[in-house]
């Protein structure tokens, strides 16, 4: 699997760009496609202390970049672009209509993200993982 998106970056880099596509659009472009409405905000899972649906999406672009990158230098780059990117379109939402900045949306972001960073972190710490 790891393999499939090394050799298929264009995989990660469509998905970056929906996700941000989905982000800087004025209203729930998905709510609008599932329910017929662009302010409906549709729901994978209730939200625990963080957005849920924000959780889910960057942990799973997190998990696709780290298996499309995996060089060292390439891994410090993912990680440092995966943090800014979910700040800054989040920090988005101030500005864009119809579309509210949430601390739990934020936290969400980054606790995706920093999910993975950390897994990716451990398994590389220790070695039996490598073989």
């Amino acid at each position: 699997m790891i393999k499939f998106f090394s050799t298929n970056k264009i995989i990660f880099y469509s998905i970056n760009f929906f996700l941000i596509f989905l982000y800087i659009f004025p209203g729930s472009l998905i709510g609008l496609v599932l329910q017929g409405d662009l302010k409906a905000q549709p729901q994978i899972t209730s939200d625990f202390i963080v957005s849920s649906n924000h959780f889910y999406t960057f942990l799973l672009v997190s998990i696709i970049g780290f298996f499309t990158f995996q060089k060292q230098k390439q891994i410090k780059y993912l990680k440092t672009y995966l943090i800014l990117i979910a700040i800054i379109l989040e920090l988005f939402h101030l500005m864009i209509p119809e579309r509210f900045f949430e601390w739990s949306d934020l936290f969400g972001n980054l606790l995706g993200v920093v999910i993975v960073i950390s897994i990716n972190y451990f398994i590389h710490k220790n070695d039996t993982f490598k073989k």
